[in-house]
């Protein structure tokens, strides 16, 4: 009887991640940095649009929430 299970067994021997060549890790690195840059800029971009939009009193109690999130005393 097999000490692990039959699924953990194969599993093994199935690589995750195939290798790559020079070119494909090239293009890899360049999307790799590229996406998240664009989706983080999207993303304050749509933040800066909510935060001109909201009260005053939102945009306070927003700040205070994450100040008390972060453990930075805020009184």
């Amino acid at each position: 009887m097999p000490s692990t299970p039959v699924l953990l067994d194969n599993a093994q021997k199935i690589p995750l991640n195939p290798p790559l060549s020079k070119g494909e890790a090239e293009d890899r690195g360049i999307s790799d940095r590229i996406l998240p840059a664009l989706l983080a800029s999207m993303l304050g971009l749509a933040l800066l649009y909510a935060a001109g939009f909201a009260d005053t009193a939102q945009l306070h109690n927003a700040a205070h929430d994450g100040r008390h999130s972060a453990s930075f005393p805020c009184h």
